[in-house]
């Protein structure tokens, strides 16, 4: 999907049929055509194109002839077939070219919609530099607002593991852990490129942007310190409660026991009352009453043995 956007001096976006200066093209999940067809009318590389379509791509920043490309990696959140939350990466490619802004990535997302939407102020077009800054801004504080949901998430199974006998809390817990450590990873390229932005020539910035920029490796600073603390937590949690969870089978597999021991000792009685051998009170008319009786004592004073010794 190709579209075209340019903003107006007020900063109304306004959706385009035909590439003009100082536009925005945003490409999601493009096709060959498409690719091929935006290449040859920039004249720019097609694989500053093709490159950010690939799932694994790395962070970096790349410059060809005027054109510029960054690649940055954005948290995205979806729904499993079980309707859990589920936080992935997903590689977002900025390009500067000498007329127009574009930017590629495989998936629509929240990020480049709040600026369809106009819910971005001071967003202009044909401002590329601060455009390109203010994704990177926004990036930074999805993260920041994903972990924040990860740490609430955590927070409402760990409370649901207190009582929990079964493995599927755990799970959850472990795609938790999986997704921090795919958000620490790419914040951690993500920051090398701004570092690089930063030192190096690459865009030109004014004050303002400059201060942006410092807000934007600000955030992601934030973000990385946050993501490793949430993943030395769930680390730590889910060793605790894997033993949490053997220990609560233990006390079940106990409390069986004991009961059926106790259940044993009226089955016990009644097999030595049923022999084909000469048995005390045999002939008693109320044998059979003073076998449930003394059935009866037993198991209760088994039954206070293991109350006493804590076992159920």
């Amino acid at each position: 999907m190709l579209k075209i956007y340019l903003s107006d001096e007020l900063g109304v976006l306004e959706e385009k049929k035909e590439i003009t200066r100082g536009c925005w093209v945003n490409l999601i999940s493009p096709t060959e055509d498409e690719i091929i067809k935006l290449s040859n009318e920039l004249d720019l590389p097609i694989e500053f194109l093709k490159d950010p379509l690939d799932e694994e791509e790395r962070s970096r920043i790349e410059k060809d002839e005027g054109n510029i490309l960054i690649i940055v990696n954005i948290p995205l959140a979806s729904m499993d077939e079980h309707n859990n939350m589920i936080y992935d990466t997903i590689p977002l490619g900025i390009i500067f070219t000498k007329g127009c802004f574009i930017t590629v990535c495989l998936k629509d997302n929240p990020i480049l919609q709040s600026f369809i939407k106009n819910n971005i102020k001071n967003f202009f077009t044909y401002k590329k530099t601060r455009f390109s800054l203010q994704i990177l801004y926004f990036m930074a504080t999805s993260y920041l607002k994903y972990l924040k949901q990860i740490s609430k998430l955590s927070d409402t199974i760990e409370k649901q593991l207190h009582e929990s006998m079964k493995n599927k809390e755990l799970f959850s817990l472990l795609n938790l852990e999986k997704s921090l450590v795919y958000f620490t990873t790419s914040l951690k390229s993500n920051n090398y490129v701004m570092q690089k932005i930063l030192r190096g020539n690459y865009l030109k910035m004014y004050e303002d942007d400059q201060e942006l920029l410092e807000d934007v490796i600000i955030e992601h600073q934030q973000a990385i310190e946050m993501a490793d603390t949430y993943t030395n937590i769930l680390s730590s949690m889910m060793d605790a409660f894997a033993s949490v969870i053997s220990n609560n089978v233990n006390n079940v597999m106990k409390l069986l026991t004991s009961i059926t021991i106790i259940m044993a000792i009226p089955t016990m009685v009644a097999s030595f009352y049923g022999m084909n051998v000469a048995i005390p009170f045999q002939n008693y008319q109320h044998s059979f009453l003073f076998a449930i009786i003394l059935s009866f004592v037993l198991s209760s004073v088994t039954a206070v043995i293991f109350w006493k010794k804590k076992f159920f």
